[in-house]
């Protein structure tokens, strides 16, 4: 059984229209560079959400008054309704991943639940992920919302380099009678 000649230049236009895509697209990509600022991810179960940083100054330390205006303007946004916010319920697990850049430089991460501040990463480097935590571990027990904080911390001078804030809105909470 031999291939008709309409068959093969068939084909061989999939091919060629193939390969053109992959190489169209090869090109578009390589055109984008890295992203402005770097990333931070918050995993909760199976989703994940991300965002660039609340607070960032070029890859630069950040000054006191500076961390001060972060720390106004991350509680202006949450109490906005503006944070990046995911669902939550006790029994889900919780991690943060961030961009391989800021782990060459160090971070940690922490919820404002729990016990006063819940530690979901410890200052660290080489490590672009948390790890999953136990939410009912890390969660607020006085209010619905759960601030997460993430922070590039260089681990050699102790700057700031920036800061990401996500809102974990419990869905199990239940508010107590006063």
């Amino acid at each position: 059984m031999s291939l008709s000649t309409r068959v093969i230049a068939a084909v061989g236009a999939v091919v060629v229209i193939g390969a053109g895509t992959v190489a169209g697209s090869v090109a578009y990509a390589s055109g984008k560079g890295q992203p402005e600022h770097p990333l931070a991810t918050l995993v909760v179960g199976r989703s994940s959400i991300h965002a660039g940083p609340t607070c960032y100054n070029d890859g630069k330390p950040l000054n006191k008054d500076a961390i001060t205006k972060c720390q106004a303007d991350a509680k202006k946004a949450g109490d906005e309704g503006t944070l990046p916010t995911s669902d939550v319920t006790s029994t889900d697990r919780i991690g943060v991943g961030v961009d391989p850049s800021v782990s060459d430089t160090g971070w940690w991460a922490a919820t404002d639940g729990g016990q006063g501040q819940a530690q979901i990463a410890s200052l660290r480097t080489s490590s672009t992920f948390s790890g999953m935590q136990p939410a009912s571990a890390l969660l607020s027990t006085s209010s619905e919302n759960t601030r997460v904080t993430v922070v590039e911390n260089d681990a050699k001078t102790g700057d700031i380099i920036a800061a990401w804030f996500f809102d974990l809105k419990n869905k199990d909470f239940v508010p107590t009678a006063q």
